[in-house]
């Protein structure tokens, strides 16, 4: 697991509105944080060192695209070994209908999110695709009704910090 890093209140506020508009220009942010341009370059600079900032996003509505189904695949592989977790990880990724997988515990092994054109593409994904698979032993899908992002990552109220970094 990653040590957390240390962020004070003016760094959340940067994170939150990045989060919520990556193509905020430098001068705007630092306005709405009450940073100069040069100080607040200086610490989202540091936060993308710190590997705090992984990277800037576009966030595309699958339905425009022509993927206008969208389903959660619940998979139990076996034998849940290293080796063919990272197969399947690999075999998942590669998958254009592929939207992101998680690794879980609990009753499934991985979630996983797919966008596809209709039904007929999900059964053709879930039949030909991952039903085919010899590590894969059980699987159920579910179609999404509705997707709400909260967009942004906020520190509860409990572990916000109260002031600035000196």
């Amino acid at each position: 697991m990653r040590e957390s890093v240390e962020l004070d209140s003016v760094d959340w506020q940067i994170l939150e509105e990045l989060q919520n508009d990556a193509t905020l220009p430098n001068r705007t942010l630092a306005e709405r944080v009450g940073l100069a341009a040069s100080s607040c370059l200086q610490r989202v600079r540091r936060l993308r060192e710190q590997g705090v900032i992984r990277g800037s996003h576009i966030d595309v509505d699958p339905a425009a695209t022509g993927l206008a189904l969208e389903a959660i695949v619940s998979i139990n592989v076996r034998p849940h070994t290293r080796e063919v977790v990272d197969q399947f990880r690999k075999f998942v990724l590669a998958q254009p209908e592929t939207r992101s997988l998680l690794h879980v515990s609990g009753q499934a092994d991985f979630l996983l999110h797919v966008a596809v054109a209709d039904t007929a593409h999900l059964q053709g994904f879930l039949v030909d695709k991952l039903a085919s698979r010899p590590e894969v032993r059980h699987f159920t899908s579910s179609i999404v009704l509705e997707q709400v992002h909260t967009r942004a990552l906020t520190a509860p109220a409990h572990l916000r910090p109260k002031r600035r970094r000196k």
